[in-house]
């Protein structure tokens, strides 16, 4: 009995990995995305532009400190909106005043140009809002850092804009845990967008 139960799980193995690979010999893997408030490959979706504290805000390595920004998003933005050139110019809209909040919420009371980046976590590209509960202030080093960050919001916002996934699921990734999606991106990927290579 064990014998046929091992070779059938070897045929259902098998048989799964077939069904993956493409006839250029590449395994694909499908994620299904989940129902409301859920996706797929990173979690549960935040509860957008809710902040659970203002103050003595830490950041978590590279990544901010999710009670204080949760992200925000403008509900109702488009893929056909944010894949127009010009979009994100066109909302961005965060005053000095804004930006001195951030930095306060963060403990942070001086430094020096470049050293920060206050940042939509939710990038405007990907329909972020300019809600507080959406901005951190960024550091430049250690790597990664925001400049890495960038490379992140570029890659999600082809890969929306070509229909690889859609705008919630680039939204929740980069919310969550937009490190995760920096591990991940393809090798070269930046460069080649810079016209680097």
């Amino acid at each position: 009995m064990l014998k046929y139960l091992y070779s059938f799980g070897i045929i259902i193995v098998l048989a799964l990995a077939i069904s993956g690979c493409s006839s250029n010999g590449t395994f694909t893997i499908t994620v299904p995305t989940g129902t409301a408030g859920t996706t797929g490959s990173t979690g549960q979706e935040p509860h957008w532009g809710v902040q659970t504290k203002t103050s003595g805000c830490v950041v978590q390595g590279a990544l901010q400190d999710s009670a204080c920004t949760p992200g925000d998003i403008f509900p109702n933005a488009t893929k056909d909106q944010i894949c127009t050139s010009g979009y994100a110019r066109s909302v961005r809209d965060v005053p000095t005043s804004e930006k001195d909040q951030v930095y306060a919420s963060y403990g942070i009371t001086h430094h020096v140009s470049g050293q920060y980046e206050v940042d939509h976590l939710v990038s405007l590209e990907l329909g972020g809002s300019n809600s507080i509960a959406n901005l951190w202030p960024e550091s430049a080093g250690p790597k990664p850092g925001f400049h890495e960050k960038d490379q992140v919001e570029n890659y999600l916002h082809d890969q929306v804009c070509s229909g690889a996934i859609s705008l919630k699921e680039a939204q929740i990734e980069i919310a969550t845990n937009w490190l995760a999606v920096y591990n991940r991106l393809p090798k070269g990927y930046y460069p080649t967008i810079m016209g680097i290579l």
